[in-house]
């Protein structure tokens, strides 16, 4: 298993200074809401931060953050953001078992090729404390492929998406949802958004 594609990764590491300066105007739509289900000062594990917006905010809000991204110059940059380390981290090395409250992968997960998807959500249920949650968002379509820039996304449909968390590990199923968006390429399309707990 690889768990990543290395395209993807030399596009970021290429393009860091420009893609961690984009979409510097807001969080995640969907933080809060899944920020208001934790526990106060719950230790969270962010999957792949970026520039660190939504790392910011939930230090703001008075998380304890473990931020992580898999290209060490998008890293740098989110570190310089939020005055905190930055691990270097790609979604197959995490190694951690039944440490976090919560792990956020927002827009990140759909990098993971689809053959290698379950063992990395298999790594993120282990990570989880019984009764931890876990938030994805993926783009949507049904078909796996590049944008314009070479990077691979998974495109999972609905449907996909349950069947292969269902594959990777038991789960408590909280919210699973659907909604047009947009993304670095300027492209809008249909997205996934997921919301589960693993069970106590």
């Amino acid at each position: 298993m690889s768990g990543y594609d290395a395209r993807t990764l030399a596009f970021y590491a290429a393009e860091a200074p420009v893609y961690t300066a984009s979409g510097q105007s807001g969080v995640s739509r969907h933080l809060d809401r899944f920020l208001d289900r934790l526990s106060d000062g719950a230790e969270i594990l962010e999957l792949g931060c970026g520039g660190g917006r939504d790392a910011a905010h939930m230090i703001v809000r008075g998380f304890a953050v473990d931020p992580t991204d898999g290209v060490a110059e998008v890293a740098a940059k989110a570190e310089a953001r939020i005055g905190r380390p930055v691990r270097v981290m790609r979604f197959d090395e995490l190694a951690a078992a039944d440490r976090y409250d919560a792990i956020w992968a927002s827009a990140s997960l759909l990098h993971v090729p689809r053959d290698d998807l379950p063992g990395v959500l298999a790594r993120i249920h282990r990570a989880l404390k019984p009764g931890g949650l876990h938030f994805a968002s993926y783009k949507g379509g049904g078909r796996e492929g590049r944008d314009r820039f070479g990077r691979y996304f998974n495109y999972f449909a609905r449907e996909e998406i349950e069947a292969i968390y269902h594959e990777a590990a038991r789960w408590d199923w909280l919210d699973l949802a659907e909604s047009l968006g947009g993304g670095y390429d300027g492209v809008q399309g249909p997205w996934v958004q997921i919301t589960v707990r693993r069970p106590r």
